[in-house]
């Protein structure tokens, strides 16, 4: 998908940008900045959009995107219906990879930045006493002033570039350079079908929301995102099966029809080919890694 360009808004005094966001959700935005963004979700869940990466997130997740690295958080539905108490909230910091100084990456200290910035390219999702490290400082530089917030800042840096303890998210790093006109009609094809999947989405339907004809649309979609719609549309769905499923509420067969499945054993057949496990795999190695982390 092509992202549309986001300015992130920076104070003067201020060499990074470090906020802590309570808010209604997201948004619904597909961008990228070149600014890299370590994001810690404190409350909140859905399905985030990361480079080629399509995934669930939840509470308690920390992610480093690298520069110029495309995203966008789209929240469950319950968070775009006019609610008073049902908020997200996060930690968010922003900051160019030469903030402290055109220098600052030459010094023979920091040999190891260079490697993670790369690392970030394909963003980074922190696990274990690393993220519970990282959350600690990201509280800390939302109250920090002066030097102490660059201080924090280096031990941010500190803690992901010696650290071995997370995944990375995408498998590509490489995007088109985006103009406004696709910016907006992918947004438009995104937001329809996140709001849709679950019932069918036929080619004449989302071509006429991207005011394509099927042919070029098709066409476009692929160029766009290096798969088919149809391939797109599954992901969605299997995200959202994901997230029922380590819920465990719901029993597996009404999970498939919840997410748009319209048979059992086609639901299956296309979990196991994305996640390479069966759902009930998936729900027990989810389950089991809570109980290990003490959840």
């Amino acid at each position: 998908m092509k992202p549309l360009f986001h300015k992130v808004p920076t104070q003067i005094q201020a060499s990074f940008s470090a906020r802590h966001d309570v808010q209604s959700n997201f948004g619904s935005l597909w961008h990228y900045h070149p600014e890299l963004e370590l994001h810690h979700v404190i409350q909140g869940k859905g399905v985030r959009f990361i480079g080629d990466n399509i995934g669930n997130f939840s509470t308690g997740e920390v992610v480093l995107l690298g520069s110029t690295l495309p995203h966008m958080w789209q929240c469950n539905e319950e968070y775009y219906q006019d609610h008073p108490t049902r908020k997200v909230e996060a930690i968010v910091i922003q900051f160019l990879p030469d903030c402290m100084g055109r220098d600052f990456m030459n010094l023979p200290e920091m040999y190891l930045l260079p490697k993670l910035f790369e690392n970030a390219r394909k963003g980074m999702k922190f696990t274990g006493r690393s993220r519970a490290r990282l959350v600690e400082l990201m509280y800390k530089a939302t109250q920090a002033t002066d030097m102490e917030r660059l201080i924090i800042l280096l031990s941010i840096l500190k803690t992901m570039a010696e650290t071995d303890e997370y995944q990375t998210i995408t498998s590509a790093h490489a995007f088109f350079k985006p103009n406004e006109v696709d910016a907006v009609r992918i947004n438009k094809v995104c937001t329809y079908t996140l709001s849709n999947y679950k019932k069918e989405i036929s080619l004449e339907e989302i071509a006429a929301i991207a005011n394509l004809s099927v042919t070029s649309f098709c066409r476009y979609f692929k160029l766009m995102t290096k798969k088919t719609f149809y391939d797109f549309l599954i992901e969605i769905r299997i995200s959202h099966a994901c997230r029922l499923l380590v819920e465990d509420i719901l029993p597996t067969e009404v999970i498939c029809f919840e997410c748009g499945f319209n048979n059992v054993s086609n639901f299956y057949r296309h979990f196991k080919k994305i996640t390479d496990m069966t759902p009930l795999e998936y729900k027990k190695k989810y389950l089991n890694s809570k109980v290990a982390v003490g959840f």
